[in-house]
């Protein structure tokens, strides 16, 4: 998997994973740091690698990366429950510390920055997502299969979960004007932009998606018709 960066170009990047994520979809296999995190050494060098990364050393940021790249990806994953969604709030990460680099102070250890960037990003995916689902679920699904007091935090994970793989079912074109709208939360204009096409056209996309949507959730996600499966 690759990483693109504005001022590097392509760097390549995860390759430490966890196994498995928890709907048992499998992951690669976790790999090796190359520092010794206990030693003044290894402080000295990563600082060394911070000042060359600054300077457009592109090997040195690959380096810092590898170092860091499954810290960032394993609470990622711990935020999120996906291995996709983690790996996009990685490659967020990286982007970001990549661009805030000239302010770190290097007398400091680059894994706790890191990792803080890594948990509000983690947080603003995971708001985000809730709103997309929520806002899916209002279009899609019967009010009537979501009483209030009757739904766990499992099922809602659950139902999330399915919402999801409903959606990715859907043509790239059909997922592109969804994700704008409701993920995204732009404005039909501000969509429109986006896709390069008049506001009417959005509407008219955004229709036949959603109700390409509702075949799929009818045809493959039945429950999520039948109030929780009860």
């Amino acid at each position: 998997m690759y990483l693109i960066t504005p001022d590097f170009g392509c760097i390549l990047f995860i390759q430490a994973l966890p196994t498995h994520d928890t709907f048992g979809n499998h992951l690669p296999a976790s790999g090796v740091s190359f520092m010794d995190r206990s030693t003044g050494k290894a402080d000295r060098l990563e600082a060394d690698l911070i000042r060359r990364a600054r300077a457009g050393d592109e090997a040195a940021y690959e380096s810092l990366m590898r170092e860091h790249q499954e810290a960032v990806f394993r609470l990622a994953y711990l935020f999120l429950g996906s291995a996709a969604d983690a790996e996009d709030v990685a490659q967020e990460v990286f982007i970001k510390a990549l661009n805030a680099l000239d302010r770190f102070d290097d007398s400091r250890p680059l894994r706790p920055w890191l990792l803080s960037i890594t948990a509000n990003s983690a947080r603003n995916r995971r708001r985000a997502f809730g709103r997309y689902v929520a806002a899916l679920r209002r279009l899609i699904v019967p009010e009537t299969s979501y009483a209030e007091g009757a739904v766990t935090e499992v099922d809602a994970r659950m139902e999330a979960q399915a919402l999801w793989q409903a959606v990715r079912r859907l043509s790239a074109a059909d997922q592109e004007v969804i994700y704008l709208r409701y993920f995204l939360e732009l404005s039909v204009s501000e969509a429109a932009e986006a896709m390069k096409v008049e506001p009417g056209t959005v509407k008219s996309r955004l229709s036949r998606a959603l109700s390409r949507l509702r075949e799929v959730i009818e045809r493959d996600f039945p429950l999520l018709y039948e109030g929780r499966g009860t």
